[in-house]
């Protein structure tokens, strides 16, 4: 079977989230799968090929329209050209939502991550809630055979929103890699991160895109609150890591009017080589945000041996088990409380680090790439 795969979310050089999906999928595809053959598509109207990874056992087939032209005119206006037809594909897949014109000869198969921009499109720029109107998501996804959901949570918004019928979705988790791990503390490489983001002894982590769904100002809050109240953690700093997304500035506002704006670190974007060193280092990984399709962070930082407290919002309690201490994401003493008690608890610490291994462990992009392999096979006819 020829297999047709949508690579566009590739052609970035900062990776996060969706992106890093959609590569540690691929790749384990292919490393699995040796009977299938498989064509990754992807259109730009510029030379992006150092940008694109490198990828065995696959062909790399591009267009070289300007994007906009593609995407808006000719994708969902004109409905050419078929991506399926132009690579010979018998099944095509489609890791995220995005425009793309399919033949009806084609099998369909789509991921969805999360449905934020329906259930809090206010947290969201004019420019995004208008591409999302413009891509027709609920229209978009009842074209497709079947739809992947990142979680039960994210399965559930798909019925509600989008009247996808619950027989046509498959949940299937993400996976976190093997690279992420509990590092020796004499590693020069874990010295070297530590001078490299001039990191202290004592830290509060967050990583991740720096927009308003992720809560990062009831972070800060937070943060504020912990100093303010017990002065046994004055040694204790917050290290805030990712790239701005959108509607940021709040945050900097917060920031710059903090008491302890000194000890709030922004790390900005993370390479991905960088990102368990960072975790091992951390004393706490907090993630209190408002909703997820997944939340990949609780098991990275699981997996690192870092103690996790997160919000109760949509697919966090799925995804962390009993392996996280869970906050109201709305009440900033609770978040300031839950940092508190980590910090302060080492038999809680110790519990939390145990149960966050071995819950990371339930978890694995093998596991993954062998789900989605199968639903393929059922579609090979």
């Amino acid at each position: 079977m020829k297999i047709g795969i949508d690579i566009r979310t590739l052609m970035d050089i900062q990776y996060s989230g969706i992106p890093e999906y959609t590569l540690n999928l691929i790749k384990e595809i292919l490393k699995l799968d040796k009977k299938n053959q498989y064509k990754l598509f992807y259109n730009s109207g510029t030379d992006v090929s150092n940008k694109i990874p490198k990828f065995d056992n696959a062909e790399i087939i591009k267009t070289n329209y300007p994007n906009k032209l593609f995407n808006n005119v000719m994708q969902r206006v004109l409905g050419m050209p078929k991506i399926d037809q132009l690579l010979g594909a018998d099944l095509f897949f489609m890791p995220n939502i995005g425009f793309v014109s399919l033949s009806n000869q084609c099998k369909k198969i789509i991921t969805v991550h999360d449905l934020s921009f329906l259930r809090f499109p206010e947290f969201f720029s004019l420019k995004r809630r208008a591409w999302h109107s413009i891509v027709g998501v609920k229209k978009m996804l009842n074209q497709f055979d079947k739809v992947i959901a990142v979680s039960e949570n994210t399965k559930n918004d798909l019925i509600d929103l989008c009247d996808i019928k619950a027989e046509k979705i498959k949940v299937i988790y993400h996976g976190v890699g093997s690279e992420y791990r509990v590092i020796n503390s004499d590693s020069q490489k874990l010295k070297e991160t530590k001078i490299k983001y001039s990191l202290p002894d004592n830290f509060i982590l967050y990583l991740g895109t720096l927009e308003p769904r992720k809560n990062v100002e009831g972070i800060i809050r937070a943060f504020n609150e912990l100093k303010r109240k017990n002065k046994n953690l004055e040694n204790f700093k917050l290290a805030i890591a990712g790239g701005r997304g959108w509607k940021y500035k709040n945050i900097f506002k917060i920031w710059n009017e903090s008491k302890y704006k000194d000890s709030i670190i922004f790390l900005g974007y993370i390479k991905g080589a960088d990102k368990v060193y960072l975790y091992n280092l951390a004393s706490l990984f907090v993630y209190p945000s408002f909703y997820e399709g997944f939340g990949l962070q609780l098991l990275e930082a699981m997996a690192c041996g870092t103690p996790v407290t997160c919000s109760f919002a949509s697919s966090l309690p799925e995804v962390a088990g009993d392996a996280a201490v869970m906050v109201d994401p709305y009440n900033i003493a609770h978040i300031a409380g839950a940092i508190e008690q980590i910090l302060t608890d080492n038999e809680l610490k110790k519990d939390l680090i145990k149960k966050g291994l071995a819950r990371a462990k339930h978890f694995s992009w093998e596991k993954t790439a062998k789900e989605y392999l199968e639903l393929f096979d059922n579609f090979n006819v």
